[in-house]
């Protein structure tokens, strides 16, 4: 299935993924990398500028060639709710902030699509209530870990903490990232990563919600739910303090 969702609107920035990068590889490089689920390739391009070289983004739907930041021969158009494979394996793959925008039916077809390319990958959606385009399946990481767990691939969240406090880097990813790793006699054994919000996350959705609150009310004095006596005091009160306002700020 071909997701609907605006590319455009994705960041642009490579200052949050670079950041990233160092504390992900920080003793030696990966040899390649794979990242699917690119968008725009952002990481794709942040990882050529850190100095890998062997890089792919794979994305499908309606990525546009146009949006994309980094070199065409390192794009492939893939439908990732549809089995494929690559004819090659990547020393390590992402996959961030993608799952949620998938059916939750199409959820082991994408880790079975990431396992099949590579043994090290870092993985992150969307927790439930995270607001995005077109989230159809937000789940806490425990969920994706058990999918992980039953390819063989034991998973930690050690990542998460070492990035928590990365201000170049959006929170959902410092929120909900993790390692998983192709370890077929831990997988399963290890410990359930825990659901956490971060602190930014919070502070954006309670701006959210007033935001919402303050177009409801909005909408509402806009259809008259107001008492009469209220709509005609108003104008004049408001009248009154731009008044001051204008003479104070002189």
């Amino acid at each position: 299935m071909a997701v609907s969702f605006d590319h455009s609107l994705l960041p642009t920035s490579r200052k949050g993924p670079r950041a990233a990068l160092q504390v992900m590889f920080p003793d030696a490089l990966p040899a390649s990398l794979l990242d699917l689920g690119c968008g725009n390739g952002a990481w794709v391009r942040a990882a050529l500028e850190f100095g890998i070289s062997d890089v792919l983004g794979v994305d499908g739907g309606n990525v546009k060639r146009g949006q994309l930041l980094i070199p065409p021969a390192s794009f492939r158009s893939q439908l990732l709710s549809e089995p494929f494979f690559l004819d090659r394996k990547f020393e390590v793959a992402l996959c961030l902030e993608v799952g949620e925008h998938l059916d939750e039916a199409d959820a082991k077809t994408l880790i079975a699509n990431l396992v099949r390319h590579a043994d090290l990958i870092y993985f992150s959606a969307a927790c439930p209530g995270q607001p995005g385009q077109f989230h159809l399946n937000c789940q806490w990481p425990a969920y994706w870990q058990e999918l992980f767990n039953q390819a063989g691939y034991a998973c930690d969240d050690a990542i998460r903490w070492s990035l928590w406090n990365v201000p170049a880097l959006e929170f959902c990813y410092r929120q909900n990232m993790f390692l998983a790793r192709r370890d077929h006699v831990r997988a399963g054994h290890e410990p359930r990563i825990q659901p956490v919000i971060h602190p930014e996350m919070m502070g954006f959705l309670e701006a959210l919600s007033t935001e919402d609150k303050r177009s409801r009310w909005l909408r509402q004095v806009e259809e008259g739910s107001q008492t009469v006596s209220w709509y005609l005091s108003v104008p004049a009160k408001a009248f009154g303090h731009k008044l001051n306002r204008k003479f104070w700020a002189r």
